[in-house]
């Protein structure tokens, strides 16, 4: 399935836009440097956003197991995993240590939102100067 030549046709080429804009030296190296802060933002709200994913499903996880532990009758012996034996804990310092991690996760991922927020805000703010620059035709 190939594009018929009449759609290309309509498309404009690289340089027919670059002789349109007839951008100045100057503003071709704000667009350029404008543009690779847009790049390493988005690179940085992809490594967020994976980070984000995965204290999420940390604390479901934390949760779920919260949950099991609280059902459990309280003269039930919890063991913990350390390294690879289990070591016995009693299940106050258990359900503390869930709760506190699960809270820690929380924190962390609330401030991972906030950095997200200002990753997107940078990123849709230098495509609008860019956007910008080539409206004006490169005039400051």
């Amino acid at each position: 399935m190939s594009i018929p030549n009449e759609a290309l046709q309509k498309v404009p080429s690289i340089d027919v836009l670059h002789t349109e804009c007839r951008l100045s030296l100057k503003s071709l190296q704000l667009v350029q440097e404008i543009e690779s802060q847009a790049i390493l933002a988005q690179r940085e709200i992809n490594v967020v956003k994976t980070a984000i994913s995965a204290k999420q499903r940390d604390v479901r996880l934390l949760e779920l197991t919260t949950t099991e532990v609280r059902s459990l009758p309280k003269d039930t012996n919890v063991y913990e995993g350390v390294g690879k034996m289990f070591v016995y804990s009693p299940m106050a310092n258990v359900q503390k240590r869930l709760s506190s991690e699960t809270a820690e996760l929380k924190s962390d991922i609330s401030n991972l939102n906030k950095k997200l927020h200002y990753l997107e805000t940078t990123h849709k703010n230098s495509r609008e100067h860019i956007d910008q620059i080539f409206k004006s035709g490169g005039r400051s």
